[in-house]
């Protein structure tokens, strides 16, 4: 049984380059990169494709033990590749709840301190 810990965040705007094309990427990330982690076994079909950008701050969020871990993943060619990480975690708005997975990933570690990005369910 998972222990959750509760956390108040506000949703804050993020680089808006995962569910749709931006002038970053000709593409939406997400969609990129599902098929690479469900090469890996993480099957992200079920959970909607766009991302939740929270902040806690002046908290701070790192995933220590995360479910999954991919290193180099290679996603695109538009720079290195780069290592994900996932977990999976709850959301509750207005007294529902909501699953999905938070993701950590170099790129995110370097632009996002103080913010949870997850997957949510559809």
């Amino acid at each position: 049984m998972l222990d959750w810990v509760p956390v108040d965040g506000i949703v804050v705007k993020g680089h808006r380059v995962a569910s749709r094309p931006s002038k970053d990427y000709p593409y939406a990330t997400l969609e990129k990169q599902k098929s690479f982690f469900k090469e890996r076994d993480l099957d992200l079909g079920a959970y909607f494709t766009g991302t939740l950008n929270i902040s806690i701050s002046p908290l701070w969020f790192k995933m220590i033990k995360p479910e999954f871990t991919f290193l180099d993943v290679a996603w695109t060619e538009l720079h290195p590749p780069e290592p994900f990480s996932f977990s999976r975690c709850r959301i509750s708005f207005q007294g529902r709840e909501f699953t999905g997975m938070c993701i950590s990933s170099r790129q995110r570690q370097r632009s996002a301190t103080g913010k949870i990005h997850m997957w949510s369910s559809s």
